[in-house]
């Protein structure tokens, strides 16, 4: 499967850890969007970051992730939950600022570092749970690992990454991993987890060579104990209902004019960018019930 999601432990029980491989969710994302390869790396490392911290969640919890860095992609919207399912946007698909200074995408230079990255968990409760850190680096993979430090105080190493074809543009790996730190270690224990994650090639390298999630974690981990494994999909939740819901909560003056502009109006999901177009017959029948329901 290129859109899965693994569950496991090591040490003791003293780490756990989480990997996704998301190629055919991003390279879905991308079509969608026809986005630029910057803006498709971006977003493809968010929703594989987020699809990994929706596996952390139970039944019904979700959570959407923010990262608003003042670049000129403007924000990166994710939302995920526990069962797998993904959808996001990015304000500027399009966006391309040319590559950094070793040749490669620029990703840091989109997202931007003056800013905030906010992850918010609706977990059932009166009030959904908010914690947020500065984006110190635009990477991604860097502020998520700072975001578990600070927010959660949990010592975490992530990784993340998007991979394209030579010339052809299409998504060829992406994938990620986060791989936690649990109380008990000894320095030692941690000092060679961490010698093993700064010799680690690049995650899409490695899946890009054919491996799969639990041999990924095992060149970190050694022996790795894996719970369970999710697969990932990109499901947006987005209707014809619920577009028409949001053309009525316009009210007839305003629908009136959309009318007389243009004859017709055309939505866009976000998310998919999937379009909804609504015809003059349609919307005079709409502006005719929200005057008969007194609703101007």
């Amino acid at each position: 499967m290129d859109n899965v999601l693994i569950r496991a432990t090591a040490w003791n029980g003293q780490v756990r850890a989480f990997a996704a491989k998301t190629t055919q969710i991003v390279e879905e994302w991308k079509e969608r969007h026809q986005a630029s390869p910057t803006a498709v790396a971006a977003l493809g490392r968010t929703i594989t970051a987020s699809a990994m911290m929706g596996a952390m969640l139970k039944g019904e919890e979700r959570l959407v992730i923010q990262v608003k860095g003042g670049g000129p992609i403007g924000q990166i919207v994710v939302d995920a939950n526990a069962r797998g399912e993904v959808r996001g946007y990015v304000d500027e698909p399009q966006v391309d600022v040319g590559p950094n200074a070793v040749g490669k995408l620029d990703v840091a230079a989109a997202v931007g570092t003056d800013g905030f990255l906010y992850v918010t968990k609706d977990l059932g409760l009166k009030e959904p749970y908010q914690g947020s850190v500065p984006i110190i680096s635009g990477e991604l993979a860097e502020d998520f690992t700072y975001y578990f430090a600070k927010s959660e105080q949990t010592p975490s190493a992530v990784a993340l990454g998007v991979l394209f074809g030579k010339g052809d543009y299409k998504v060829k790996a992406a994938g990620g991993f986060i791989i936690q730190l649990l109380p008990g270690l000894s320095d030692e224990e941690i000092g060679e987890i961490e010698d093993k994650l700064s010799a680690l090639p690049p995650i899409t390298s490695l899946l890009e060579q054919g491996l799969e999630l639990d041999e990924i974690l095992a060149t970190v981990l050694g022996t790795v104990r894996i719970l369970d494994t999710m697969e990932l999909s990109l499901t947006c939740k987005c209707s014809r209902d619920k577009v028409m819901g949001t053309l009525i909560s316009l009210g007839a003056e305003e629908l009136e004019r959309l009318v007389e502009e243009d004859g017709q109006v055309e939505l866009k999901c976000h998310y998919c960018n999937e379009a909804y177009l609504f015809p003059e017959p349609e919307l005079r029948g709409v502006i005719e019930r929200i005057r008969s329901a007194g609703n101007n």
